[in-house]
């Protein structure tokens, strides 16, 4: 069979180009957005993990031992690291700076 993580790859890249234009949306729509540093690491975090993803893609798709270790497992391992950091600053803009959130309504 296929392995899974090739299959999961490319569906996680279409979903993350789509949040990606979403958020590109918010962030270059608003200037006040644009003031806040958190979303300054959150807009390009997001950006470099979705460029390592792409490259990490490439890699997984050549033969199967030699795709996973050690390049395979380091991409993969970076990708996870920015965005535990770009998912905390989403978090800080959220609970802290309100973005997103309607007046009167709890984030």
């Amino acid at each position: 069979g296929t392995p899974l993580a090739p299959m999961l790859i490319r569906p996680g890249l279409a979903a993350s180009v789509f949040a990606g234009l979403t958020g590109a949306i918010d962030f270059f729509g608003d200037r006040n957005i644009r003031r806040l540093r958190p979303a300054w690491i959150h807009a390009f975090g997001n950006g470099l993990a979705l460029i390592l993803a792409i490259v990490n893609g490439f890699v997984h798709s050549r033969d199967a031992y030699t795709s996973v270790v050690p390049s395979g497992l380091i991409l993969s391992s970076l990708v996870v690291v920015i965005l535990l950091v770009t998912g905390w600053a989403g978090a800080e803009l959220i609970h802290r700076h309100r973005v997103g959130v309607q007046p009167g309504e709890r984030a």
